[in-house]
């Protein structure tokens, strides 16, 4: 399920080291791998390097991570916000890959801390149902082609030590936080047209255990509809396949674990019934 230009970096760093001046070492993934296991603190990769290093590292990351956390299931795009881009230092996404150990079900209980760097956010899966969305040109074009939206909170591990560097060449290597997500289930998509203009119109509340409402976002705040985010890892070389996972990004701002008091839950009021995807902190 990896897109072919994760292959082709990965190639590249095997033929040609040099290309790729600071992509990680071997050693320096073991390193990672070792500490993302232990959910402790790791030293950053691709620190000082481009955008095609931190792809470099993150197709060798990926190899290594899917021994631990099973196969890629999906792709996910981060930093979609223009105040996450600002704060990252990007002028556009970030790219990255789900696991199949990484998404639990609705309700799931997840010992705390769950990485070494924990934190929340509310966001959405699009569960591709055929080929043809890589064909799209429209966010209608995608609708047309995803099988299911299913409710989903992220819990990415942010992993890097005190005084690493985090940016997009960074969080790029490290595979975009990837750690955990819980997700809810799918909605059909029935009527393509109609639920094209229910994810623009909709909003998102993220709510702490007690009900404190954390973040209340429209659903275009994430690259003006949900169904960018298919169109912006498709021209990034992403080719999809049918049941693959699009984790869309996030819908307000990385929350830390305390501000959940215990759990979050995240509410899509617009959608067909409204849903509700939930998780407790143990």
């Amino acid at each position: 399920m990896r897109s072919a230009n994760w292959i082709l970096a990965a190639a590249l760093c095997v033929a040609a080291p040099m290309a790729q001046a600071a992509c990680a070492t071997e050693e320096e993934i073991d390193a990672f791998v070792d500490a993302y296991s232990s959910k402790m603190p790791a030293k950053a990769l691709s620190p000082g390097g481009d955008m095609a290093d931190a792809i470099c590292s993150q197709a060798k990351l990926i190899l290594a991570l899917s021994d631990v956390m099973g196969p890629v299931v999906g792709y996910k795009a981060g930093l979609t916000s223009a105040p996450a881009q600002e704060r990252f230092g990007v002028s556009e996404p970030v790219m990255g890959v789900l696991y199949h150990d990484t998404i639990l079900p609705d309700g799931a209980e997840v010992a705390m801390p769950w990485g070494a760097v924990p934190v929340f956010e509310a966001d959405l899966i699009l569960e591709v149902g055929d080929e043809a969305i890589n064909e799209a040109q429209t966010v209608d074009e995608v609708m047309a082609h995803v099988a299911a939206v299913r409710p989903f909170i992220e819990l990415p591990d942010l992993m890097l030590a005190k005084g690493e560097t985090i940016d997009g060449v960074t969080l790029t290597a490290m595979g975009v936080g990837a750690r955990y997500g819980v997700m809810g289930e799918g909605i059909a998509v029935t009527d393509p047209a109609a639920m094209t203009q229910a994810l623009g119109a909709m909003q998102v509340v993220l709510r702490a255990a007690d009900g404190e409402v954390l973040a209340d976002v429209p659903g275009a705040a994430v690259l003006g509809h949900p169904a960018q985010s298919v169109l912006w890892l498709r021209d990034k070389g992403v080719k999809f396949k049918p049941g693959d996972l699009v984790s869309v990004g996030s819908f307000g701002p990385l929350m830390p674990p305390a501000k959940g008091k215990g759990g979050a839950s995240v509410t899509y009021v617009g959608l067909p019934g409204d849903p509700v995807v939930r998780v407790t902190f143990k």
